[in-house]
């Protein structure tokens, strides 16, 4: 829609807007639903959205919609805007590579930005060993070709992923990813060669790391045998599957076992990586060394961009055109890659994390102690998550999960569910976020639940 002189006056996003929860209308208001309708009319309806409104602008903590409504972000678009939605340093790095050139085709004319970023990941993952990488456009298309490139390395072809986990939405990363739905139901077949095995999540199975490895390995080894296994491939901290943090142990227990059997072992950092969790990638929080790592997300501040980084003889397995695509590590989305590095390496961002880590976990245990349907609070840095349950029995419970977040969003807040169980609300803000809107936030989600 052109802005007509009415709405001309929204301001610009960044650090320009108030940083105030502000509701003027009902959500949505008339122009977002109006909006709204014509997205009904044009868009598939397989695209979902869960926010009743249409945004003309965000930064900090807030997103701006159509109808002058400002709603704390507590969702980062999916932890892409980490640094920040319009941050000034991607918004003037994006504004000179666009005036400079678009596009060339990485694979027909190279141009440094995309050395530049290779080289700051080779740099910043976990490893001290000689990495390089492959860019791409999403984290779907970074996780099949790190799957590609473990075959090619390995010779075998059988990968193992984990019950819980989320992967893409491609043929190959559906079959990786755990729930049904909304994300595989009715469009199988899958890709074959693909095994789950269950990983560790301590506050539904109760076993320690050494148990839960144990459990993972004995399984792998029973059913499919390390002879055929080209890789393993896990979050550090699972997403979409509840923000399950595994047992202390776990992680370490798998790689080491994958490094015994010449297995690639892949961390896919894309939801948890850049500083997200309180450390540049979650990898370093368990103290482990991927093979490779899978990145999207936060890397570009909300350009579309992906990686695969890990170690050289790995990496170089493919043979010459086996790795690419015509828009992977677009000269606009590296430059926003760049600006968005710079801006977690110097801007204090990894502390700032963590900053947010501790007041949402202060906040949420103080709710606990009085309501004992928050079962679980979990994460690092701000990457927070609470489960709820049934007060009585722990069973999860997705109603209240649902009534809650709802109440949320009319009140303002972008809230985000997930879980396996649907019965988990997670917490992403961008690291951009100010405390007062951090505070009111989880004041607006205190009421919910009391009404609940």
């Amino acid at each position: 829609m052109t802005l007509t002189d009415e709405t001309s006056t929204i301001p610009a996003g960044g650090p320009t807007l108030e940083q105030v929860r502000r509701i003027v209308t009902e959500l949505p208001g008339p122009r977002s639903a109006a909006i709204l309708a014509r997205k009904a009319d044009a868009v598939a309806s397989g695209v979902a959205h869960s926010m009743p409104v249409s945004v003309v602008a965000a930064g900090g903590g807030v997103v701006v919609d159509a109808d002058g409504n400002s709603l704390i972000d507590l969702g980062s678009g999916i932890a892409v805007t980490s640094v920040g939605n319009a941050h000034p340093k991607v918004a003037a790095a994006v504004a000179a590579q666009a005036a400079q050139f678009t596009h060339t085709c990485f694979m027909v004319s190279p141009y440094e930005s995309y050395v530049d970023v290779a080289e700051a990941l080779n740099r910043l993952t976990p490893g001290d060993f000689a990495k390089k990488t492959a860019l791409f456009n999403s984290g779907a298309e970074a996780v099949e070709n790190a799957i590609k490139i473990a075959r090619k390395h390995t010779g075998r072809q059988a990968v193992v992923a984990f019950d819980h986990g989320y992967h893409g939405r491609t043929n190959l990363t559906m079959a990786l990813t755990a729930k049904a739905m909304p994300y595989k139901a009715g469009f199988g077949p899958f890709a074959p060669e693909i095994y789950r095995v269950p990983g560790s999540y301590p506050y539904r199975d109760g076993l320690t790391g050494a148990e839960a490895a144990k459990r993972a390995i004995t399984l792998i080894e029973k059913q499919i045998g390390a002879d055929s296994l080209a890789a393993v491939i896990i979050e550090p901290i699972q997403g979409e599957g509840g923000f399950i943090v595994p047992a202390d142990g776990f992680l370490d227990a798998v790689v080491a076992w994958c490094r015994e059997n010449g297995v690639v072992f892949i961390a896919d950092e894309v939801q948890t990586g850049f500083a997200r969790t309180g450390a540049m990638f979650a990898s370093e929080i368990f103290r482990i060394e991927p093979d490779l790592i899978t990145t999207a997300k936060g890397i570009a501040a909300g350009l579309p961009l992906a990686g695969v980084t890990g170690r050289a003889e790995i990496m170089d397995a493919a043979h010459a055109g086996g790795l690419g695509g015509t828009y992977g590590g677009n000269p606009i989305a590296c430059a926003a890659a760049l600006a968005a590095i710079d801006a977690f390496e110097n801007d204090g961002l990894v502390e700032r994390a963590q900053q947010i880590g501790t007041v949402l976990t202060e906040r949420l245990r103080a709710i606990r102690e009085n309501d004992p349907r928050l079962g679980d609070i979990r994460g690092h840095g701000a990457m927070i998550a609470v489960e709820f349950v049934d007060a009585e029995t722990g069973a999860p419970d997705a109603a209240l999960t649902g009534a809650v977040a709802k109440a949320c969003v009319a009140e303002g807040v972008i809230i985000l569910t997930c879980g396996t169980f649907g019965n988990v609300i997670r917490f992403l803000p961008p690291l951009s976020i100010g405390d007062d809107l951090l505070n009111e936030g989880i004041d607006v989600l205190a009421a919910a639940l009391e009404r609940a």
